[in-house]
């Protein structure tokens, strides 16, 4: 199968550029920088004069919830969202049922996403208390790495006592596996929450999510996770930071240090507490969406390559049912589906290079590139020869979303009634031209990541 993708502007490794892409079965065959059609028979060709041509998306952090929860999602209708909007490849989370804590589990996830997952895959091996000597079992060359909860979980996988981080980092550090930790400190947010019930009732209203899961919680848990894996000399990447504060604990790396880094997610980049007015329970997730201070510092970090060079966006896509997300901090579930809409909603803050802001290189290096380098993906996230062809081709047009628009199978999105800017025209996976202008491929299936 021999694809020809002509008259786009290509936005790689820090240039926009016209040029026309081959691709033969799978792959990029080469990369054409001339105005000219190449001249060659072609079983596709793809005019995408006045669109960008992107690599595909790789969102490093997504809970589609199988097994085990497949009433809110499931991997084959949440790999078809991610297909409509750009994503090519996710990194899915431990926390499903049973939990991805055992090699049985991890196998049987790969093998549910093979039969039905639409884009390409791989998933996170979760820490608990006591399961660190798996570690050596796992296949590096399979799986991105460790996924570490320091808070904001329950039963094993929880883990907040100093032995077993120390077990999980040595452990991770030995395996040469990156840890991603979610760091929350769950005694600040304990007492937090008791003040709020003492204060409001049992189920304070929403606007109070962010000062129980506060600052504080956030910024201790995340400066424990830096010295503990400093002290194990193991790469760690903190998800979803949403503070202002922690940002200054990953401004001075130490030389000789493993690599440090963190993620901001699309909803922190999106919403403030403000926004709880409106949108209520909707927008809670954790960490909470905190103050237009934090928003700002987020967006800042954004721009800044130079200080940040390593950072990552991604969604922290995690359905439920419409149901679940009524009432306030202790009633209402933490997380929304986000992988649809995440490529338009980023493109929505990007500005022309001639002013200050997020520029479109930028945004493709926090989305495509550093993940595929942060966690050694193989020829993914740039648009290379040889590389595998992951593409997003997106254009300005503007469209406003719709519920009848909404692939997750939860079927609500907090950004229903947004007038967006950009929109996703194409989807290529692994070649495979997976989303036609509204027109999916339901027959295709993504491959299983390797790494390192």
């Amino acid at each position: 199968m021999k694809t020809l993708i002509k008259g786009g502007t290509i936005v790689n490794e820090g240039r926009c550029y016209r040029a026309s892409i081959v691709i033969n079965n799978d792959r990029i065959a080469d990369i054409i920088e001339q105005d000219e059609t190449p001249r060659d028979s072609y079983d596709n060709i793809v005019d995408a004069t006045g669109c960008f041509v992107l690599p595909g998306v790789i969102d490093s952090h997504v809970h589609f919830r199988e097994p085990g929860m497949t009433d809110k999602a499931d991997i084959a209708h949440e790999s078809r969202a991610a297909a409509c909007g750009g994503v090519t490849s996710y990194l899915e989370m431990p926390n499903t049922v049973p939990q991805t804590t055992t090699l049985q589990a991890l196998s049987d996830k790969m093998q549910r996403a093979g039969r039905d997952s639409m884009v390409n895959y791989s998933f996170f091996f979760g820490a608990t208390n006591d399961n660190s000597h798996l570690f050596k079992q796992l296949d590096s060359h399979a799986i991105p790495g460790i996924k570490l909860f320091m808070g904001s979980s329950t039963g094993n996988m929880l883990v907040d006592g100093d032995d077993s981080l120390m077990s999980v980092f040595s452990k991770a550090a030995e395996a040469q596996l990156p840890v991603m930790t979610h760091c929350e400190d769950t005694d600040i947010i304990n007492r937090n929450m008791a003040e709020a019930k003492k204060q409001h009732g049992d189920d304070p209203d929403i606007s109070l999510h962010p000062t129980i899961r506060s600052e504080e919680a956030c910024y201790k848990s995340t400066q424990h996770a830096i010295a503990m894996a400093r002290q194990c000399h193991a790469q760690l990447h903190v998800a979803h930071l949403s503070t202002a504060r922690e940002l200054t604990l990953f401004n001075n790396q130490h030389p000789g240090d493993p690599l440090m880094t963190f993620e901001i997610c699309v909803p922190h980049l999106t919403f403030t507490l403000d926004d709880y007015a409106t949108k209520g329970a909707l927008i809670k997730c954790n960490p909470a969406v905190k103050t237009v201070g934090d928003r700002t510092a987020l967006r800042e970090a954004a721009c800044n390559a130079i200080k940040y060079p390593h950072m990552t966006i991604a969604t922290d896509h995690a359905p439920h049912l419409l149901s679940q997300k009524q009432g306030g901090c202790a009633k209402a579930v933490s997380g929304m589906p986000m992988v649809q809409f995440s490529l338009v909603t980023m493109l929505q803050q990007v500005v022309p290079q001639s002013q200050e802001g997020l520029h479109l290189e930028r945004l493709v290096a926090l989305m495509c590139h550093n993940p595929a380098t942060l966690f050694h993906i193989n020829d993914r996230g740039f648009l290379r020869k040889g590389y595998k062809a992951d593409i997003a081709i997106v254009s300005n047009t503007p469209w406003t979303l719709t519920p009848e628009m909404i692939e997750s199978k939860c079927g609500w999105s907090p950004l229903t009634g947004t007038t967006f800017r950009w929109r996703v025209e194409h989807t290529f996976c692994n070649g495979v031209h997976i989303y036609n202008k509204s027109v999916v491929d339901d027959s295709y299936r993504g491959e299983a990541l390797s790494f390192r």
